[in-house]
């Protein structure tokens, strides 16, 4: 109730930065990985996670509880995806070759089987595939390639 599926809606940072940090410390997970501050597609609530783990990271090294962090954590570590432009993110496994030319800190191809088990994912949630939806499935870079920086 406190964080509708809305992608108008911008959730309280406050209060996700604590629900996470608390899955976090409770899974002792070392690597998160969330969307950027555009939010792939400028969906708010996607922003509104990137804000969240932002907060917690800043707030930690405002802390001086860094060291703490990744004693306790196992050296928990931020990747954030990239949010691309319009024309990248349609044109598939084309933006291979634009993606290994620009500067990140990882970059995950998928592989053929892996493409179709996350089609298979998406076709799993009918309610959600709306006719851009169907375009994503199609042509979208993020189903072939991930490129993602450390935060």
């Amino acid at each position: 109730r406190d964080l509708p599926d809305d992608p108008a809606v911008e959730w309280d940072t406050q209060l996700l930065a604590t629900l996470v940090l608390e899955h976090i410390e409770a899974k002792n997970i070392n690597l998160v990985v969330t969307f950027d501050a555009g939010g792939v597609s400028g969906h708010a609530n996607h922003i509104s996670l990137y804000n969240a783990v932002r907060y917690n990271v800043c707030k930690l090294l405002w802390a001086g509880l860094v060291l703490l962090w990744e004693q306790n954590q196992g050296r928990c570590r931020v990747l954030v995806l990239e949010s691309v432009n319009l024309f990248r993110k349609y044109i598939s496994f084309l933006d291979v070759l634009i993606s290994c030319l620009l500067p990140r800190d990882a970059l995950f191809i998928l592989t053929e089987e892996e493409t179709e088990q996350a089609k298979r994912a998406m076709r799993c949630h009918r309610s959600q595939l709306l006719w851009f939806r169907q375009l994503y499935l199609l042509f979208s870079r993020y189903l072939v390639l991930n490129s993602l920086r450390l935060l």
